[in-house]
């Protein structure tokens, strides 16, 4: 265009610029459909009084990461849509929320009550952890109320339950919980990561605070590690959230990013994996070779008549069973299914297979483990959306290697 430069003069120094400098976001009257990833660690205020202000809560802002950013707060927001809630708070992992919440309530000479089949470094925490810090722990069955009420003493701060233990798929009687945090005015504490909210809703159970590995179903492609804490209490909610700023819980804002992209799925993904698990179930049922299948959603679950109370028509995506063979059987099984990932882990779009006895039960003796029906040949699936029909026939296959 004749008589327009559009380049600086590079003798006018008032024009210079320096590439050091942050550039402004440019300006827009439309928005982005997809979230911004938002990965700085600093956000500048215009003033010193603004940032007394927002420090204060007269103003809505971001000061420094480590106390909050944009894609934990998006995160969040869509995880309180599906648990009911308001104001959760995201952390690094599920391990950090849960010990984000215990540091903000509790006190040395307090005590819990939990349930005896925990995930295995929540039972790592209160048994080896916790009593450093003059906090004991009684583990009980979570089915037997009687158990429950006869833990409890004058030193009773909190329940801990799981909705569905791990690996044996017990179902804790959340009703009779919910009913001795209130009579005793404890706090009830609910893990919801196996149960996921689409099939259990700790609130419509009164449940103080509710906890999730965000890493596990609600993300869904084990590419983040994150957790979520919510307290029904606001109050709760300003120690849980100090106790994770001060102890350093700070999420990834690009595990946030990928997490809440996950998480705009994840209704499709439940549903595939919870019915792809019935089907699993019941064929695992029929292989010669397999002394037992536990899963929630068959009349043999000996809390078959409980997990309808609890979780109604979403028995979850999760299948154990128990081969009839030791150690060289289960190896065999592992060898026989190379398409199918052998890792501690459950949640992902994809089925995975556990071996508790040589990974989250390790710590417990052979005695111990047995107690809890986990022996050598004991795994746990967490079912993926692959096909059904491909599923059942690798198990079968795999199942009928171990017999050879």
């Amino acid at each position: 265009m004749v008589g327009c430069n559009r380049y600086l003069d590079p003798m006018d120094k008032k024009q210079k610029r320096s590439i050091v400098r942050r550039t402004q976001i440019p300006a827009s009257v439309s928005r982005p459909v997809v979230t911004p990833l938002m990965p700085s660690v600093v956000y500048a205020s215009k003033s010193a009084d603004q940032l007394d202000d927002q420090y204060e809560g007269r103003l809505e802002g971001y000061t420094y990461a480590r106390e909050g950013h944009p894609n934990a707060t998006v995160l969040a927001q869509k995880i309180d849509l599906l648990e009911n809630v308001n104001d959760g708070l995201i952390t690094s992992s599920g391990m950090g929320a849960i010990t984000a919440m215990l540091m903000a309530t509790l006190k040395s000479g307090d005590h819990i009550v939990a349930a005896d089949q925990l995930y295995g470094r929540s039972l790592r925490l209160m048994t080896y952890d916790l009593p450093r810090l003059g906090i004991q722990t009684s583990f009980v069955d979570p089915t037997d109320r009687t158990a429950i009420e006869a833990a409890i003493g004058p030193k009773t701060r909190m329940l801990f339950f799981e909705v569905v233990s791990n690996p044996t798929l017990r179902i804790s009687d959340m009703r009779a919980i919910a009913d001795l945090a209130r009579k005793y005015q404890i706090l009830q504490v609910v893990d919801n990561t196996f149960t996921t909210p689409a099939a259990y809703q700790p609130v419509d159970f009164k449940a103080d605070i509710i906890i999730h590995s965000v890493t596990k179903l609600l993300g869904g492609h084990s590419d983040v590690t994150l957790g979520y804490v919510v307290a029904s209490d606001s109050d709760l909610q300003k120690q849980i959230y100090d106790a994770a700023v001060t102890w350093g819980f700070t999420p990834s804002p690009f595990d946030c990013w990928l997490a809440e992209r996950g998480l705009h799925s994840f209704p499709l993904r439940f549903e595939k994996a919870q019915s792809n698990a019935r089907v699993l179930a019941d064929s695992l049922g029929e292989c010669q070779g397999v002394e037992k299948v536990i899963y929630p959603g068959r009349q043999d679950h000996p809390d078959f008549e409980l997990a309808k109370t609890v979780l109604g028509e979403n028995p979850g995506n999760m299948v154990s069973f128990r081969l009839s063979g030791g150690r060289e059987a289960a190896n065999r099984l592992i060898r026989a299914m190379p398409e199918v990932p052998f890792a501690p882990t459950l949640g992902d779009v994809a089925t995975t297979l556990s071996h508790p006895a040589s990974s989250s039960h390790r710590g417990l003796s052979a005695d111990e483990r047995l107690a809890l029906g986990i022996t050598e040949g004991f795994f746990r699936v967490s079912v993926g959306i692959e096909d059904a029909e491909m599923l059942c026939e690798e198990f079968r296959s795999a199942v009928s290697a171990t017999l050879n």
